[in-house]
């Protein structure tokens, strides 16, 4: 039972347990001391994005490493992704971002990536928190003459902007003229400056963050403002970042949403058109649209879903050799190029296709025909299995027998809130409406 991580590290409101600064301290004694396999002095990279709490944790997490020995090397406000890669490209042990990702300002989160640059599995970080909740974090102190220090390199952002840089090899995006909704989080400064040194004219909204405002009315959640900055000045493409930038949303030339499963369907059918399509395979979760199942079909293309949350994804490509998936909330993972979902990648990628193939966002999407979809969510008190749930069940199975071949449910916690999520597909908007309502209002009452 997990007692600390989620299905993205640990999340919680921030300066309340277990999102607090002893929390932080904790997990970096036990992360430094579980790194010291190849050096007795671990370097393990610190970022985050730009909310109120983001600096108080960060100088626990520090303070936490040096005392176990190690070496802090904080880098500042960077995107998740431009942690993930300065870790496997430098000999740092291991990276830490603090973000809560899409979440409100009150929230805070931590996650961790290994050497190479990857998500930890559920072992690693069960293992994690029984150092941390179990035993006397103490035993892990070092000598006074072996405490760590804290270094600084701001420069670490420019590093990751010019790895992004070269996945064009010396293309430019010269003529496109593209607005980005920063979210006011960790890519508000890089985003602009790396779309537009590489030749489009860029219009950016949400740069201007003050650690109460990010994902406020703006981001990957919150498209209307991009949607209409793109439809009122004439733009070819916005896109929509989260609050850590390793996801992206795009909205085409009329401001109309294209969502992650549509990029997913537009940038496998490139793929495989250039080779690239590793085992001629897609790798998406259980919440991407039938309608990406019918596409994959159309193109010959093989669909695999796993769990939700990026790091299944990803853990599927290493397993299976895969070099794409996604997730329909905006991850793309391109691993040939990072080793995470990364927004700012994702959105290079798309407008390099549109540059090249000389084709409108909208009619790359066409791919893929989206069948109807609801998702719902409510907010519950306990997390009781479903399976203990009757009267869920009943109505489930009803519904199930009712959708017949043609659509799906699907019902689930969420990994970082306490929620229940549901989700059903079908051809009929309003009657899977009225579904899902019927869902939400059983669980309602048995878990509430």
């Amino acid at each position: 039972m997990r007692r600390l991580f989620g299905t993205d590290g640990i999340r919680g409101k921030a300066n309340v347990y277990p999102m607090d600064a002893d929390t932080a301290f904790k997990v970096g004694v036990v992360s430094a001391h579980l790194s010291k396999d190849r050096t007795s002095s671990p370097v393990i990279i610190i970022g985050r994005d730009t909310r109120l709490s983001g600096s108080m944790l960060e100088s626990a997490l520090a303070a936490g490493i040096c005392a176990a020995g190690g070496e802090a090397l904080i880098v500042g406000e960077i995107p998740t992704p431009g942690v993930a890669y300065l870790t496997r490209s430098t000999d740092a042990e291991a990276g830490v971002v603090i973000s809560a990702s899409h979440n409100p300002f009150v929230d805070n989160g931590i996650k961790l990536f290994n050497r190479n640059g990857f998500k930890l599995p559920d072992e690693l970080e069960l293992k994690i928190e029984e150092h941390m909740l179990d035993g006397d974090i103490r035993e892990y102190f070092v000598e006074p003459h072996e405490v760590g220090r804290v270094r600084y390199w701001p420069e670490g952002s420019a590093v990751y902007k010019a790895n992004l840089g070269s996945v064009l090899e010396g293309r430019s995006l010269d003529g496109l003229k593209i607005a980005i909704d920063c979210a006011h989080g960790a890519a508000y400064k890089i985003a602009p400056a790396l779309f537009a040194s590489l030749g489009a004219q860029v219009t950016a909204i949400g740069i201007e963050p003050d650690g109460r405002n990010i994902n406020k009315g703006c981001g990957s959640l919150h498209i209307d403002g991009l949607s209409r900055t793109v439809s009122e000045n004439g733009l070819d493409l916005g896109v929509a970042f989260d609050g850590d930038a390793d996801r992206a949303l795009f909205v085409d030339s009329s401001g109309e949403l294209v969502d992650g499963d549509q990029v997913m369907a537009a940038c496998a059918a490139r793929l495989k058109a250039k080779g690239k399509l590793t085992g001629n395979t897609l790798v998406a979760t259980q919440m991407s649209n039938i309608g990406l199942e019918h596409a994959c079909r159309d193109m010959s293309v093989k669909l695999v879903r796993t769990d939700v949350g990026d790091r299944y994804v990803v853990e599927e490509m290493q397993k299976n050799g895969y070099s794409f998936g996604g997730e329909q909330s905006g991850h793309m993972i391109f691993l040939d190029h990072s080793t995470t979902g990364d927004g700012m990648l994702a959105a290079l990628w798309l407008l390099d296709a549109m540059r090249s193939e000389g084709r409108p966002l909208h009619e790359l999407a066409r791919v893929m025909t989206r069948v109807p979809q609801v998702l719902k969510n409510l907010m519950v008190s306990y997390k009781v299995p479903l399976e203990n749930l009757p009267r869920y069940q009943e109505i489930s199975r009803r519904i199930i027998d009712r959708l017949g071949s043609e659509g799906r449910i699907l019902v689930r916690y969420s990994g970082t809130e306490n929620k229940v999520r549901v989700m059903i597909e079908g051809h009929d908007p309003q009657l899977i409406e009225e579904y899902a309502d019927s869902i939400i209002h059983t669980l309602d009452e048995e878990l509430n």
